[in-house]
């Protein structure tokens, strides 16, 4: 299996203001590998981008990843 939560991880500290506070977590599940981010109050418009146009390019490239090796991948932000 890939890391897919390090690719997550790198690309979400590369985005956002405060990389120390980027936290991505991994866990497998019966439909695949599920990915939560978690960010700064600050950096959630960043994660997320307009119309949600950054997330959705985060979860195209762990989806990409996972494709070769028959996987599935989802990425979700959670709000504390």
């Amino acid at each position: 299996m890939a890391s897919y939560k390090e690719l997550v991880e790198f690309v979400a500290k590369n985005l956002v203001t405060q990389p120390d506070e980027v936290s991505v977590e991994s866990n497998d599940s019966e439909n695949g590998v599920k990915i939560l981010i978690r960010v700064s109050h600050e950096d959630i418009g960043r994660i997320i981008g307009k119309r949600g146009a950054t997330i959705n390019a985060i979860r195209l490239l762990a989806k990409a990843a996972a494709v070769k090796a028959g996987e599935r991948v989802d990425v979700d932000i959670v709000e504390d």
